[in-house]
């Protein structure tokens, strides 16, 4: 009965929208889960491992609207369990784990707020503000209004960093990276780093930390996938460009899986084909950065933007993690990783 009403919910969502929207592939695989549906429209979402009790894990996601949007979290069922309402047009959202605050560690969760032109820091799993009312980004700019963010944990030192982007900016020195640091109890943000190509085209939101590995990768909508160093203190030389001839139109959500210390797989939303083209983690053996396209797989997530991966066992039916990907129709989609494995596996031995 799930699989039906699963079906029924996406061929609703692709007949109601119309023929704007691309449409859904014969072969596309299948969520194991549609969420419950938020008031207006979904965005990005985070996967959050309760790790004293996996089947207490929890997914947060943004819904993006002015002065009426907000930050939803979700069980594994798809159900809304708890939310930060109102809101002013959330976009993205990441999670760090062990935050040092004032002594006690805490999980965290960080929001883009783009209409304040600040982000926004809750602990987890009860969603609660620990940061003052929220951090204001860009403060020395005249292009604001924050995107994309990605949390960077320093194995070494422990710091976390957020990368933030935003809705448009200078050709270089796109992304502002932040400190978080803990000050009399509340969290505040250091600008430490100033990085970042953009081609200019379009826009750069969707943004992704690789912690084992120290790198940052972000989406330069319609032109490509960049890759640097993580740490601020390694330079701001650009590693790799690549994606440049894989995709219909827009670079959209990137989501990492990992299935060792320095393997894995890189996945990013091919929007307007609803497809997610998938390169390796670790590149090549002979170099690193040269990531080569190795799939191509149709989702049913209808145009997404946001997605995320990871690879823990939660249980049945995820017990080789996840994938949520954002879908249109106000949801997010919860994919069971060994599904999206046995389509790599097979488009590799083709």
């Amino acid at each position: 009965m799930k699989k039906i009403i699963i079906l029924s919910v996406i061929s609703f969502i692709a007949v109601s929208c119309g023929n704007k929207l691309a449409p859904i592939a014969a072969n596309a695989i299948k969520p194991t889960i549609v969420t419950q549906p938020t008031p207006h429209d979904t965005d990005d979402p985070a996967i959050w491992i309760n790790k004293n009790n996996p089947a207490q894990s929890l997914i947060i996601g943004t819904d993006k609207e002015e002065a009426t949007g907000g930050l939803y979290a979700y069980n594994l069922q798809g159900q809304i369990v708890n939310k930060v309402y109102p809101m002013d047009r959330p976009n993205n959202v990441d999670v760090a784990y062990n935050f040092d605050l004032n002594g006690t560690r805490i999980d965290i969760a960080v929001v883009t707020e783009r209409k304040q032109n600040r982000i926004r820091i809750f602990s987890l799993p009860n969603l609660e503000p620990v940061d003052n009312g929220g951090l204001s980004v860009f403060e020395d700019s005249d292009q604001k209004d924050p995107m994309g963010i990605a949390l960077y944990t320093q194995s070494e030192t422990g710091k976390v960093y957020a990368m933030v982007g935003r809705k448009n900016g200078p050709s270089n020195e796109y992304i502002y990276q932040y400190e978080l640091k803990a000050i009399s109890g509340s969290i505040q943000a250091k600008l430490v780093r100033k990085f970042g190509a953009y081609s200019g085209k379009k826009e750069i939101e969707a943004i992704m930390v690789d912690n084992e590995l120290g790198y940052v990768y972000y989406a330069d909508e319609t032109s490509g996938i960049r890759k640097y160093y993580a740490d601020p203190e390694k330079g701001n030389k650009e590693l790799a460009f690549f994606g440049q001839n894989d995709f219909k139109r827009d670079h959209e959500g990137i989501a990492l899986y990992k299935t060792s210390e320095t393997d894995g797989y890189i996945l990013i939303s091919d929007q307007q084909a609803n497809n997610f083209v998938v390169y390796k983690r670790e590149g090549e053996s002979t170099n690193p950065h040269n990531h080569k396209m190795i799939a191509k797989i149709p989702f049913s997530s209808i145009e997404c933007d946001g997605a995320d991966a990871v690879n823990f066992n939660f249980g049945k039916p995820f017990t080789n993690g996840l994938m949520v990907t954002m879908s249109n129709g106000k949801v997010f989609h919860y994919y069971d990783w060994n599904i999206i494995q046995t389509e790599i596996d097979k488009q590799q031995t083709n």
